[in-house]
């Protein structure tokens, strides 16, 4: 008999429940589809102005979520352990793409910067790609190596890899991102079982590396003063975070009204992109920018749920670090439109504009999915409630334990 239990008991665990998460599903597209709008009310009049078209931006909104639609269906349908085995394809491609972007030609220069790789269609982002590949070859090496992780010489491998993308990005120069990766690679490691001295051997370099980095730069530098006292000069680097704020300002509690905000008129730099929830909180108000806030929190609580129910160390480690990815690139965006930290160039997940993102944001909802589907059905009891007792059944429960102590126990008769 003890034998039967133990064999049905190892045969519900490794059943796959086969489920999606439709409530992490919904959301994504219900962000999405928040995300195509806002970028034809923050970008119609700069396209119009600009290229030609208002809906120019949309055009390209709309090309990058047809096609992370797309992968998001096909990652749900694969399984999510194909990725351990490219893990080093994957890795290699994104390192490939960020070198190819400093090819004359094929990189794209910006404002000062060299971030994408022209394509017949749409420009690719390499350092978005970056993101999810880091990811893969972050979970699988520490997966697979729990012992290891906890030594120094064990966290050398994602600090070498990390190091070499973070690198390649500043180079570009992007320092936003390069901190983002940086980030990232610490939340990995203190996920993946790292000792805390370790990762404080690592953390302090890294800040080091960042006021170098600010101090060798004289634009950084002067947006690090513009950001401590914007005023100080409201026409170069104070301007477009004293545009944010007016936008923020302006929206008070319920907004001014969808279609209607007055910083998109050139006003705001980067308003359908990096400044979009500036548009956000104008047009939307208070109460608009904290449901996009409830929405991104509701996705990062689903996506470390189904890490906590993931039939693996790898499939836990993936869920968390797109979690993680998500959580602090919002974080950022937001912190930046909202003058907490210097401003920086990061775009808003699946809201902002940019076919690259939203391609590979979706694309990593696919691979969330993905785990859960595979994950056991014994892992959704991890989720499910305890059902509530009713007030009434508690009070008769307390007036029955009341009469039985008025009546007294039996005692109990010797022979």
């Amino acid at each position: 008999m003890k034998r039967r239990i133990k064999i049905f008991s190892a045969d519900a665990e490794v059943k796959p429940s086969d489920k999606s998460d439709i409530p992490l599903i919904v959301v994504t597209f219900v962000l999405v589809a928040f995300g195509v709008l806002m970028v034809y009310s923050a970008g119609s009049y700069t396209g119009k102005r600009l290229y030609g078209s208002e809906f120019y931006f949309v055009y390209k909104q709309l090309v990058g979520v047809v096609l992370g639609a797309a992968a998001m269906f096909v990652m749900s349908r694969i399984d999510y352990r194909v990725l351990h085995k490219l893990r080093y394809v994957i890795l290699g491609i994104s390192i490939v793409l960020l070198a190819i972007v400093f090819i004359p030609g094929v990189g794209i220069t910006n404002y000062g910067a060299r971030r994408w790789i022209n394509t017949p269609f749409f420009t690719i982002q390499a350092s978005e790609v970056s993101k999810f590949g880091f990811i893969v070859f972050a979970a699988a090496y520490i997966g697979s190596r729990e012992g290891k992780i906890t030594t120094f010489r064990g966290i050398l491998p994602v600090v070498g890899v990390g190091g070499v993308i973070c690198l390649l990005i500043i180079l570009e120069p992007n320092m936003s991102v390069t901190i983002c990766m940086a980030a990232l690679m610490i939340v990995m490691l203190f996920l993946g079982g790292a000792k805390i001295r370790h990762i404080v051997m690592l953390v302090v370099p890294l800040i080091a590396a960042a006021v170098v980095l600010v101090l060798v730069e004289p634009y950084r530098f002067a947006r690090l003063m513009a950001f401590i006292d914007p005023w100080e000069s409201p026409l170069e680097e104070g301007y477009q975070l004293i545009q944010s704020y007016y936008g923020l300002g302006a929206g008070g509690f319920f907004g001014v009204g969808l279609f209607n905000s007055r910083q998109k008129y050139l006003f705001l730099p980067f308003a359908e992109s990096d400044f979009i929830f500036s548009v956000i909180g104008e047009e939307l108000g208070l109460f608009g920018c904290l449901a996009v806030m409830g929405a991104y929190v509701f996705m990062i609580r689903r996506a470390l749920r189904i890490a906590l129910g993931a039939p693996d160390r790898f499939g836990s480690l993936l869920c968390s670090g797109i979690a993680a990815i998500i959580a602090i690139q919002v974080s950022v965006n937001i912190a930046v439109v909202t003058g907490s930290i210097p401003p920086t160039g990061l775009p808003l997940p699946f809201i902002s504009s940019g076919s690259s993102g939203i391609i590979v944001f979706m694309m990593s909802i696919g691979a969330l999915n993905s785990v859960k589907r595979r994950s056991p059905k014994s892992s959704e009891l991890l989720f499910v409630k305890a059902p509530r007792i009713k007030r009434k059944k508690q009070k008769d429960k307390a007036e029955g334990g009341a009469a039985t102590a008025r009546l007294g126990k039996p005692t109990a008769v010797r022979p």
